[in-house]
């Protein structure tokens, strides 16, 4: 600290003239400014070199961060460079992820009760139901038999409603979306990720931990390929079953905690028999279901567990016609006992579907995990 020095006097004049310093207000008030600018700069000195900062705060978030889902920097990665970003770009959530399960299995083929409303689902991935391949880690069928079917859906108990299913495609390619739909959408409803997806993993685990059980989606060749073109990886009508298994490997091996696979386009490639018997075959030696959105609805699959839409809730992309088809679901779970829906996450979807099922035990139904439709 600086020190003020004062001229030294003796004596009975000595205290006098300093009694008559410290009791003028000029000097009590420069005295004050100097101590002042003591602590600032001592201030500085502690916090680092003043003049020689680039005006940004680093704050290690190693800690935070220790338990946040695999993936999340690769999800951030399309957000950096020169565009700011803001929450018009990437919306946080305001509450933490809940902690992993307590009660995820330790052993394979062991089942686990319906979880609670809004309980996360156990980590992925589970010992005993993956091994590595080629790309990275693939599903595979325990010792014991259980499948990864069984390990990573939803437990469900029926109560004797009419039950109604619904998959919300498409997650993964956009971040805002993807948390939305996460977050807003109630647990029972099945998700579905794009095996392009930066971040895949991350994103699954944030799936199961808000307890939503997880479908992966495999491109499939449309009528009208190449101009509706799904990508790289696109499961080809024409190929041989070799080539059909080794782009399924690389789907499956993207991430690992889903229960099974949903077609992403594919009238072509589910019409040819061998094409669809090849991808069929595949799912079924790695324990998986095939859900599609209506589109392989003639397709069966002896021993792989199967699954088909009724209809697209959104293939108008309008508020009312949404509404008339959740009604429809409704009123087919009534006739047949149970429904399954299927649609894609535009903002107005989830906004309608999350609307429409926050009273759907009100109206007599019980929402219900896809997976506990598949046979």
């Amino acid at each position: 600290m600086a020190a003020v020095h004062l001229p030294r006097l003796s004596g009975a004049a000595g205290a006098f003239s300093l009694r008559g310093l410290t009791g003028n207000p000029w000097v009590r008030a420069g005295a004050a400014a100097l101590l002042l600018v003591a602590a600032v700069l001592g201030l500085a000195r502690t916090l680092g070199a003043v003049g020689r900062t680039d005006g940004t705060v680093r704050v290690s978030l190693s800690k935070a961060l220790a338990h946040a889902p695999q993936g999340w920097r690769e999800t951030l990665k399309p957000l950096r460079g020169p565009a700011p970003v803001s929450q018009d770009v990437i919306q946080l959530s305001e509450r933490p992820l809940p902690a992993p399960s307590a009660a995820a299995p330790s052993r394979p083929g062991q089942i686990l009760p319906p979880p609670a409303p809004g309980a996360p689902l156990p980590a992925a991935p589970i010992a005993g139901f993956f091994a590595p391949g080629p790309a990275g880690p693939l599903p595979i069928i325990a010792q014991d038999g259980h499948t990864p079917f069984e390990a990573y859906r939803r437990p469900f108990a029926p109560n004797g409603r009419p039950r109604i299913a619904l998959m919300i495609g498409g997650l993964g390619l956009n971040a805002r979306l993807t948390q939305q739909a996460i977050e807003t959408l109630p647990a029972e409803i099945t998700l579905s990720f794009s095996p392009y997806a930066e971040g895949l993993q991350g994103w699954i685990d944030m799936a199961r931990a808000h307890g939503h059980e997880v479908l992966l989606e495999a491109p499939m060749e449309p009528v009208d390929y190449p101009d509706n073109d799904p990508g790289p990886y696109t499961l080809m009508a024409g190929a041989q079953g070799p080539e059909t298994v080794k782009k399924l490997e690389w789907i499956l091996s993207r991430a690992t905690g889903y229960f099974g696979i949903t077609n992403y386009l594919g009238s072509r490639f589910l019409g040819s028999d061998g094409a669809y018997q090849a991808f069929a075959g595949g799912l079924k030696a790695r324990g998986l279901a095939f859900v599609d959105d209506g589109s392989a609805a003639r397709r069966g699959g002896k021993g792989l567990a199967r699954a088909s839409a009724e209809r697209v809730v959104d293939d108008q992309l309008n508020t009312a016609a949404i509404d008339q088809q959740l009604v429809a679901l409704e009123a087919g779970a009534l006739q047949r006992g149970q429904a399954l829906g299927s649609g894609f996450a535009y903002p107005v979807t989830v906004e309608k579907v999350a609307a429409w099922s926050r009273a759907l035990t009100d109206r007599g139904f019980q929402l219900t995990p896809v997976s506990a439709l598949a046979h």
